[in-house]
């Protein structure tokens, strides 16, 4: 049985004319009627993912909204972070769908996933996509 927490949504897809790109947001109906949804492109690295996790505009809900206890959120982080780096390591991976993914006070519980995997699309840069070192 899945603990009892937050459900949410987390995505990544490859779009030829963008690159790959990681969502998140929480499932039903915030994301779906509401379209309450951030994107980041990817690679991503701790801080895209920690600002990714508080751009919804329903991320008090994982924060102790109205007295409920706060989520891990860094659990969280740490799941699109190996989300993101998944699709970067396996280009043949075209999308990734978890879908709820139960955060709850210690820790993530993924209950459904889809991955779709097709022959990688064609790149027109000349390298692999890393973030400079500073």
């Amino acid at each position: 049985m899945a603990p009892r927490g937050v459900d949410t949504v987390v995505r990544a897809t490859v779009d030829p004319a963008v690159g790959a790109l990681l969502s998140f947001g929480l499932a039903g109906p915030p994301s779906e009627l509401l379209g309450d949804l951030a994107h980041r492109l990817l690679p991503v690295t701790d801080r895209d993912a920690a600002e990714l996790v508080r751009a919804i505009r329903a991320a008090p809900m994982l924060f102790g909204w109205r007295g409920a206890s706060p989520v891990d959120t860094g659990a969280l982080e740490e799941l699109l972070l190996r989300l993101g780096r998944l699709l970067d390591d396996h280009p043949e991976v075209a999308s990734a769908e978890l879908e709820p993914v139960v955060v709850a006070p210690h820790g993530v519980t993924v209950l459904a996933a889809a991955v779709r995997v097709a022959p990688p699309p064609p790149r027109t840069d000349l390298g692999p996509r890393r973030l400079p070192a500073y």
